[in-house]
């Protein structure tokens, strides 16, 4: 069943998406699935592997089932210095 999530875009991410962020309606049953549909839709230059994904304010892992109402972040690396 599909579900309606905000999903929040970092670094490049967001510059290759061409904003912060966006609500999408999904049948993604799991964040990995979640991120290859919106990869293969915007074209992301990184793939899961390169990322680290939260969901409300939290770590979780690639096979988290996707939920009505989250807040989903794809979180690239950054460079510090």
């Amino acid at each position: 069943m599909p579900v309606n999530v905000t999903v929040r875009y970092f670094a490049i991410l967001k510059e290759e998406r061409g904003q912060a962020s966006e609500q999408i309606r999904t049948s993604a049953t799991d964040l990995a699935g979640l991120f290859a549909e919106l990869s293969a839709k915007h074209h992301f230059s990184l793939v899961k592997e390169q990322l680290r994904v939260a969901v409300n304010d939290c770590f979780v892992d690639w096979q988290d089932p996707v939920c009505e109402g989250n807040q989903v972040v794809f979180i690239p690396p950054v460079a510090g210095g």
